[in-house]
């Protein structure tokens, strides 16, 4: 933990029974794997949960109180929304929101905004997040900039970028958008995927300089009551990961540094985290080569790749996120290495079925979570695959040998 820093204090705490007038109420905008395991942590604790996404049966709404489908980049629709429900925490739990909306409810002290409004809007693009590290913080990054044509696209690359690069939308999550360059007869059909897998409309992207890294690891960091009044800084042990496609397939905690690359990353962490402010755990995605740590991105809630730590942590990351923002004390406490692995839906189909869950589950130490998601698309995240060991080597073994033993195919109805 670092020294406490002079964010306002949260005053002590009173959770009431779900579903009465002292109700303590959480909103989360966004109801995906992620949002159900935070559903079932804040509900462990006594609070009243709202889900909202923008179809029906998402994953969280499956556990929540209640649920809402709406269009949550309609400002009006998801201002009336929390003005109905009056939630006393709002959680974005994804980047299409309208953040201005959230921005000017906070305002008005009628509830809050984890971590802040400010936050959310500045890591929903990443223009804002790149802006304020590089050239606010002057954390060390790749070398970038952001166009909004193609022929914008092509100036940056040819006068100082370079090849290969990597184009991404400003505004997309799990790497949706995001291609590696390898030459200028790539970079039409890279601007053309950007531009379809952006979270909203928008024509803007950023070109990165490619980091010839060793490995990449999520620097979980949370913020949280320090026990004095104040907000500490608290970090989880390093994740290492695999990305194919700019997606997670594969995570493990803890991964191997060196001392010097490990203070660094928590140095950077803890920089970005306390300019974001608030309160909570923060994925911040980091580039490691030998000693050098680059920073990449950062969500300012719990992260796909975390997902190893409901194997791993004695409180995963979803318990860690609700206890912050509720006030309450945190533990980090890594208690075995672990893994993940990712269970891809294999078929495009709705209400597809799982088979081979007994075997997977014969893996030792393995565990796994199926999301419940209503459609399956070929390469849609469907489910993960968790698994410790005596060490991350085993457990990766373990993770991806249960992940592959569980086999997606279509439900009834479906040939």
């Amino acid at each position: 933990m670092t020294a406490a820093s002079q964010d306002p204090a949260v005053p002590p705490l009173r959770i009431g029974t779900p579903q009465s007038p002292g109700a303590t109420r959480v909103m989360l905008l966004g109801s995906g794997e992620l949002g159900k395991e935070m559903v079932i942590a804040f509900q462990r604790l006594g609070v009243e949960v709202i889900a909202v996404d923008r179809y029906p049966g998402a994953p969280a709404h499956q556990v929540a109180h209640r649920w809402h489908a709406v269009d949550m980049t309609d400002a009006a629709a998801l201002t009336e929304l929390i003005e109905r429900e009056r939630p006393h925490l709002v959680i974005p739990e994804i980047e299409a929101i309208a953040t201005g909306a959230l921005a000017a409810i906070e305002a008005t002290g009628a509830t809050t905004v984890i971590p802040t409004a400010r936050a959310t809007q500045l890591t929903m693009d990443r223009e804002g997040i790149r802006r304020l590290a590089a050239e606010e913080l002057g954390v060390p990054t790749s070398p970038y900039a952001f166009a909004d044509t193609l022929d914008e696209v092509r100036s940056a690359v040819e006068s100082g970028i370079g090849y290969p690069c990597v184009i991404k939308p400003v505004m997309s999550s799990s790497g949706k958008g995001q291609s590696v360059v390898r030459s200028a007869d790539d970079l039409e059909a890279a601007w053309d995927y950007a531009m379809a897998g952006g979270r909203v409309q928008h024509t803007r992207v950023i070109v990165e300089g490619f980091v010839d890294f060793d490995y990449e690891i999520t620097q979980l960091t949370v913020r949280a009551c320090d026990g004095d009044g104040g907000t500490g800084t608290y970090f989880c042990a390093p994740i290492g990961h695999i990305q194919r496609a700019g997606d997670y397939v594969e995570s493990w905690q803890p991964q191997p540094m060196s001392d010097t690359a490990a203070a660094a990353a928590r140095d950077i962490a803890e920089r970005v985290t306390t300019a974001l402010g608030g309160r909570g755990v923060f994925g911040v995605e980091l580039f490691v080569r030998g000693d050098d740590v680059y920073f990449s991105e950062v969500s300012p809630r719990p992260h796909d790749t975390g997902l190893v730590t409901l194997a791993t942590q004695r409180l995963s990351e979803f318990e860690l996120h609700a206890r912050a923002v509720l006030g309450l004390p945190v533990d980090v406490t890594l208690r075995s290495p672990g893994a993940s692995a990712v269970i891809y839906g294999g078929v495009d189909a709705p209400g597809i079925a799982f088979e081979g869950i007994a075997e997977a589950l014969a893996v030792p130490e393995s565990d796994l979570r199926l999301f419940g998601k209503p459609e399956s698309f070929v390469r849609r995240r469907m489910g993960v695959a968790v698994a410790a060991g005596p060490d991350t080597d085993v457990a990766r073994e373990r993770a991806t040998r249960a992940a592959a033993r569980v086999r997606p195919v279509p439900g009834p109805g479906h040939d």
